[in-house]
């Protein structure tokens, strides 16, 4: 990475940090996640940023990929996951909290079993650091707050335009020798009760997609909606709300035949599989061979 590459990168983990302090002020039990979401999505455009992703707001065992679509009804409750991710020009922040709206003592334990695992995980991660010790780090701390990690979610390397890019960084000791290298990565623990499975299944269709095998479409409107995806998300996931928002009813039909065609990858919502609670923690670090940054800290 360049310097300009790292100031991007910064920028963008600065704005996180940021919006993160803003949501925390409006995130109030009964409020619509729509409304909480798009308030989060036009502050990260407000302070120069545009989102890398569409806020995620997941509640009780809904783990990750759940974000309000246009009409959604849904309100905050339980223990609510914040997911957020900003970028400038591509340089990606990505930067996740978790708040109890009941004032609940087992939804603050699996947080600070959350926090307890983030804080070990950044800790242990640095250039030639193993995957697996980080991933022992980040179990050791979460189990010593009667908790267990989420196994099949992970923290993960982060390139220009691609938010999970290849390395996986596991939240387990999971016997891998690789070693980090310089560049972009996020550290993600999640945790669930001692009596969960600790591991998440797939859900119904959380609404978010990514570009996967670009091709034509016959329908004209699907063509426009399309050119508008290609140009304003490039290889980052985006929401049907998105397109809502910009084209009315009609960019949802034009969703419906994008799809249709094979051209997106569509996220199911992750949930844990015994339908007990999770808690997530997350921050974006720059690894370089003279320090580590991490972005999404407040300074």
């Amino acid at each position: 990475m360049n310097q300009e590459e790292i100031k991007k990168l910064k920028q963008a983990g600065k704005i996180a940090a940021q919006v993160v302090d803003f949501a925390k002020t409006i995130v109030k039990k009964g409020t619509p996640l729509l409304e909480i979401a798009e308030k989060i999505e036009l502050k990260i455009k407000e302070l120069g940023g545009e989102p890398a992703f569409p806020v995620n707001l997941s509640i009780d065992q809904v783990a990750a990929h759940y974000t309000p679509t246009y009409n959604d009804k849904t309100i905050a409750s339980g223990l609510l996951k914040v997911d957020i991710g900003v970028h400038i020009n591509g340089f990606i922040a990505d930067t996740a909290f978790s708040i109890d709206l009941e004032n609940n003592k087992e939804n603050q334990e699996l947080i600070k079993a959350a926090q307890a695992g983030l804080d070990a995980g950044l800790e242990k991660a640095k250039i030639s650091s193993q995957l697996q010790e980080i991933g022992e780090a980040i179990e050791k701390a979460i189990k010593s707050k009667k908790a267990i990690p989420i196994q099949n979610l992970s923290g993960h390397s982060i390139e220009k335009f691609n938010l999970h890019s290849g390395i996986s960084i596991p939240n387990y000791n999971n016997s891998s020798t690789l070693e980090l290298e310089e560049g972009t990565y996020a550290i993600e623990p999640f945790t669930t009760l001692e009596i969960g499975t600790g591991s998440i299944k797939e859900g119904k269709t959380s609404n978010i997609y990514k570009l996967e095998n670009l091709k034509n479409v016959r329908d004209k409107k699907a063509r426009e909606v399309l050119s508008f995806i290609v140009e304003n998300y490039n290889q980052l996931p985006f929401c049907s709300r998105w397109l809502y928002n910009k084209f009315g009813a009609t960019g949802i039909l034009a969703l419906r035949r994008i799809e249709e065609a094979g051209i997106l990858h569509s996220y199911p919502q992750l949930i844990e599989c015994s339908g007990k609670k999770v808690a997530q923690a997350e921050h974006t670090i720059i690894l370089t061979k003279s320090e580590k940054i991490i972005t999404t800290k407040k300074q």
